[in-house]
């Protein structure tokens, strides 16, 4: 069964992709324009120009998955920034399907002492 557990890596492709692509033109995509392996251990994401649409794209043992959600009103925040791919936890991938701004939610800064007194 395919799931979209913690070990797998997502990859978000961040410039808008032609919707009548498939797997085949998916996969084709993945291996020829951002240099990856379509048949790793993960997910690659792709959203349509308005940002309604998201397909992901997964291999899993003897074949591919893909996914596809269509939202009905809103929008997906997608990431800003430099042009290609960018790399995500699978919870970070589930806040984006939620709708959550992803570049939003930042941890605490970590802090560095060279000694303790």
């Amino acid at each position: 069964m395919f799931t979209l557990n913690a070990t797998r890596a997502v990859y978000l492709h961040q410039e808008a992709i032609d919707f009548r692509k498939s797997i085949n033109g998916l996969a084709s995509l993945v291996e020829h324009g951002l240099g990856l392996d379509a048949f790793a251990q993960a997910l690659f994401v792709f959203a349509n120009r308005r940002r309604d649409r998201i397909k992901i794209l997964g291999w899993d043992v003897n074949g591919f998955w893909l996914l596809h959600k269509r939202l009905e009103k809103d929008r997906f925040i997608w990431p800003r920034g430099e042009l290609g791919v960018v790399t995500l936890s699978v919870e970070q991938l589930h806040w984006l399907l939620k709708g959550i701004d992803i570049q939003a939610l930042r941890g605490h800064q970590a802090v560095r002492y060279e000694r303790a007194a």
